[in-house]
């Protein structure tokens, strides 16, 4: 099944090595992005109806994902709103997909390790409206407090699917109060691969439903992908999510 929940899984910088060398708020609380003001944003779609999730472009050839999605059969590029088709034809790029790469590690049950590369039939052209997103050496833990940004074409408010990509920003959780009963309370222990972010205790903010594979920006980097969160759940002040790190964390 493609897309299960929204939350945050890390790239592991080897993972990332061996594939080169061979290598919320509708999200919830959020608003509508500028349009094509995040290139890199990529729409993963498999032959279900409404069988979709978010991805990074991160080389003309591949897309940085999570593993849980299943197996998506196209990927579009360039893309603000899913449904406009027609008059978004001049900016998208759709590529259908060569290959699946999951962390070797990938726990199904767990979530941990949920990343995934895609890998493309044919590179895409860096345009206005899609290009890729340059990648750090090394990514830093970001400290609880941090606030950083999801983004996806994931449920809104009201349990509808939003047509245009959408934005929020999340804060980053501690990992002993994001694991304890009264704040995340879930069966998917969060890990010191992981990370939580969502609500800073005030608002709503949170990705949901079909926000899975879409990034985590903190100071304008990538450290993340949406992976999970707690049921069906969007929204709560209390919950938060994982998230892994894409390369060697510094010391």
């Amino acid at each position: 099944m493609l897309c299960l929940r929204g939350f945050i899984a890390f790239i592991l910088g080897a993972f990332l090595l061996i594939v080169k060398s061979s290598h919320g708020s509708e999200i919830i609380d959020g608003k509508e992005v500028t349009p094509h003001s995040m290139p890199f944003m990529a729409l993963l779609e498999a032959d279900k109806e409404e069988g979709y999730c978010g991805g990074i472009l991160i080389d003309p050839l591949w897309v940085l994902t999570a593993a849980h999605i299943g197996n998506p059969k196209t990927v579009s590029l360039g893309v603000h709103s899913r449904k406009a088709q027609e008059k978004e034809k001049r900016y998208r790029q759709v590529c259908k997909v060569e290959k699946n790469v999951s962390h070797p590690d990938f726990n199904s049950s767990t979530y941990d390790h949920d990343l995934m590369l895609v890998k493309l039939n044919k590179a895409v052209k860096r345009t206005q409206w899609v290009s890729s997103l340059k990648l750090n050496e090394v990514v830093n833990d970001p400290p609880a407090g941090s606030v950083c940004t999801v983004a996806g074409w994931g449920k809104t408010e009201m349990g509808v699917l939003s047509d245009v990509l959408m934005a929020v920003n999340v804060t980053v959780v501690d990992r002993i109060k994001c694991n304890s009963k009264d704040y995340y309370d879930s069966d998917n222990y969060i890990t010191k691969n992981m990370i939580c972010a969502g609500s800073d205790g005030k608002n709503v903010a949170d990705a949901c439903d079909k926000d899975s594979g879409g990034p985590i920006l903190c100071n304008g980097a990538l450290v993340g992908v949406t992976s999970f969160g707690p049921g069906n759940k969007c929204g709560k002040k209390r919950q938060a999510w994982s998230v892994r790190f894409p390369y060697k964390r510094s010391s």
